[in-house]
C-alpha cells in the first residue's frame, strides 16, 4: 500500500505499474485535477498545503478500510502539495482489485473519505483574488444505486 504527500508531480502510470498483480483482472486510477474554473472565476493556479504526517496517517486508515470492506490490498493514494498548474494532478487514486465493481466502489469510497478526512487544503488563485477552500462532507457511495444508473 502506498500512501504519500509529495511536492513532486505525480505519476500516474507508475503507480498504476506499483498495484498490478495477477490475480487482479481490473487496475483503475482516478486523477484529481486543476481546473482552470470555479464558481464562475477563471482560477489561475492552485496551492495545498497539508499535515503531512497526519495526512499519510489518514491515507493509510483508509486503505485499511478499504482492505477491510473490500479486500484490496493493492492500493497507492497520493495527493500532491504546493503550487499546481492548471491540468496537473492534485490527487491520484490506484488500486487492483479482483473484479471491476469492488475496484470502482473502493475507488469511489477511497475519494470520498480523502475529502472527508485527509488534513489538505486548497487555495483557489484567480485572476482577482484567492480564497482556501472548504472541503465537502462525506457522503456514503452507494454502489447500488450507482449501478442502477
Amino acid at each position: 500500500m502506498i500512501c504519500r504527500i509529495t511536492r513532486d508531480k505525480i505519476d500516474t502510470p507508475a503507480l498504476l505499474e506499483a498495484v498490478k498483480h495477477p490475480e487482479a483482472g481490473a487496475v483503475l486510477a482516478f486523477e484529481g485535477i486543476a481546473r482552470n474554473n470555479s464558481l464562475g472565476r477563471r482560477v489561475l493556479y492552485l496551492v495545498y498545503d497539508a499535515y503531512p504526517e497526519m495526512a499519510e496517517k489518514k491515507l493509510r486508515q483508509i486503505g485499511e478500510e478499504i482492505a477491510a470492506k473490500w479486500g484490496i490490498t493493492r492500493l497507492a493514494m497520493v495527493h500532491r502539495i504546493g503550487r499546481l498548474e492548471i491540468s496537473e494532478a492534485s490527487l491520484v487514486i490506484a488500486l487492483a482489485s479482483a473484479h471491476r465493481a469492488d475496484g470502482f466502489a473502493a475507488c469511489r469510497y477511497a475519494l470520498e473519505r480523502i475529502k472527508a478526512i485527509l488534513p489538505v487544503w486548497k487555495k483557489e488563485v484567480w485572476e482577482n483574488g484567492e480564497e482556501w477552500i472548504e472541503g465537502k462532507d462525506f457522503a456514503p457511495f452507494d454502489q447500488e444505486a450507482a449501478l442502477k444508473r
